[in-house]
C-alpha cells in the first residue's frame, strides 16, 4: 500500500466534492479541522484556497506539517464567528465523543451562506471498526483482541474512547432538528452508483453507505 498516493488521491477526490458544490476554492477561506498530516490542506492551497489546519493531537501531524498548523481542539477552535468560507472536517465524527457539539463549533466559525464538508464512517459500516474491521460486527472487545492477536501491537482506536458509534439515521436526525444549518446533500462518499439514494434507505444505508458525506450550508444569524 502507498499511502501517500492513497491520502493524495483522497484529497484530490474530496476538494473536487466540495468545489462541485460550492464554487472553486481559489481565494477562499478554508478551515480543515481534524485534517491530521495535511494532504487535505495542501490539495486546497494547491488550488489557491487560503487553507488552515487545526489538529488536536500532534501525533497525527506527520514530520512536516502544513506551515501555519495549529494545534487546537474541534469543541473550541480559536477562530471568531463566521471565519470560513469553507469548513471542512474528514472522517473525524466518529472520533468525538459529542457530534452535536463538534458540530455547532464547525457552523459557528462558518460564514453565513458558507459551506460545510462533513464526512464520517458510520459504525455498521464495513469499515466501522477501523483497523480492527470488520470483526466489529462481532463486538468491539473481541475484534480488538484478534487484531492484537494477528499483529502483535495494541490496535489505536478503542470503541467510548477515540472511537464512537456513530449512526447514519441518528446523525440526519440530529442534524436536520438544527436552525444554523441546512442539509444540501447526503450521500454515500464512495459508493460507485446512486449514492443519494441508498442514504434514504432506513436499515440499509447503515450498512451499505460506508461513509456518509454530509454538505451543509450555513443559515443566516
Amino acid at each position: 500500500m502507498d499511502p501517500d498516493g492513497c491520502y493524495s488521491l483522497l484529497a484530490r477526490d474530496a476538494v473536487d466534492q466540495v468545489e462541485a458544490y460550492g464554487g472553486a476554492v481559489a481565494g477562499r477561506v478554508v478551515v480543515d479541522v481534524g485534517g491530521g498530516s495535511g494532504y487535505f490542506t495542501e490539495e486546497f492551497r494547491r488550488r489557491g484556497g487560503h487553507c488552515y489546519l487545526f489538529e488536536p493531537d500532534v501525533r497525527e501531524l506527520g514530520a512536516k506539517p502544513p506551515d501555519g498548523t495549529v494545534v487546537a481542539d474541534g469543541y473550541l477552535l480559536p477562530l471568531a464567528d463566521g471565519s470560513a468560507d469553507v469548513t471542512f472536517s474528514s472522517n473525524v465524527l466518529e472520533h468525538v465523543a459529542d457530534p452535536q457539539t463538534f458540530l455547532s463549533e464547525l457552523a459557528r466559525v462558518t460564514r453565513p451562506g458558507g459551506l460545510i464538508y462533513v464526512s464520517f464512517t458510520n459504525w455498521l459500516s464495513p469499515w466501522g471498526g477501523h483497523e480492527w474491521a470488520p470483526w466489529h460486527y462481532l463486538g468491539a472487545e473481541r475484534a480488538r483482541a484478534r487484531y492484537r492477536r494477528r499483529t502483535g501491537r495494541p490496535a489505536k482506536h478503542t470503541l467510548g474512547e477515540n472511537l464512537f458509534a456513530v449512526h447514519i439515521g441518528t446523525t440526519l436526525r440530529q442534524v436536520r432538528a438544527r436552525d444554523d444549518v441546512r442539509i444540501v446533500s447526503a450521500r454515500s462518499r464512495y459508493w460507485p452508483f446512486l449514492p443519494e439514494t441508498v442514504v434514504k434507505v432506513p436499515g440499509l444505508r447503515e450498512f451499505a453507505t460506508w461513509n456518509l458525506l454530509l454538505i451543509l450550508r450555513r443559515c443566516p444569524a
